[in-house]
This record gives structure tokens, C-alpha cells and sequence, in this order.
């Protein structure tokens, strides 16, 4: 089996689901990072995430994105990140969200 191949089985156990950016703020002391809170359908979860240098808050405010639910929680710059919130890199460093190409409900699940 080649090396980073995963199982059916470990990909299952994460939790991806749709979600809402509904607040998006500076952290003090973080140039990078921006302090988010999220609606995922049964709640609100904050999470931190570095993309001041591609997002604007302004554009970030509204949008449906890609939420990594039980990935464990971490402290960032005195903020604990609940998750993580998916995006591609490309080659030459663009950065791009991950969101769902037509509308549905905010919490539905991912697979």
C-alpha cells in the first residue's frame, strides 16, 4: 500500500460538514490570523484561521464554507480554534475556500 493511502474507515471518522461564517474578527498580536465564528446548524463554534493576507472580513462575513468539526481544539494566540475550516493552496500561494457549489442546508454532512 503506498505511503498517505487512508481507509475507508479513517476517512469516516471525520466530520466534515457546511457551515456559516457569522462574525469575523482581529486577534491582537496576530497578523495572520482572524478570530471566526461559525453557525453549523446546531450551534456556533469559533475557530481561527489564517487568511488576513487573502480574505478581507468583509468577504469572509456570510460565506458558506467547509467546517472540519472534531478535528481536536487548540489554543491560537489565546483563542481556542474549534475546528478548521477547509481550503486549496495553490502552487503559487493562492489561497481559495472550500464551499458548496449550490445551496443547502447549513450542518449537513460532508462524505
Amino acid at each position: 500500500m503506498a505511503e498517505g493511502i487512508v481507509k475507508l474507515k479513517d476517512w469516516t471518522k471525520l466530520n466534515l460538514i457546511v457551515a456559516k461564517i457569522i462574525e469575523v474578527e482581529d486577534i491582537k498580536g496576530a497578523d495572520k490570523l482572524y478570530k471566526i465564528t461559525l453557525n453549523i446548524g446546531s450551534g456556533e463554534r469559533t475557530i481561527c484561521a489564517g487568511l488576513k493576507e487573502y480574505y478581507g472580513k468583509e468577504e469572509l462575513d456570510g460565506k458558506v464554507i467547509i467546517y472540519f468539526e472534531n478535528l481536536a481544539p487548540r489554543m491560537m494566540k489565546g483563542v481556542e480554534s474549534q475546528g478548521m475550516l477547509l481550503a486549496a493552496e495553490s502552487e503559487k500561494g493562492e489561497v481559495v475556500l472550500i464551499s458548496p457549489e449550490k445551496e443547502i442546508e447549513i450542518g449537513s454532512r460532508v462524505g
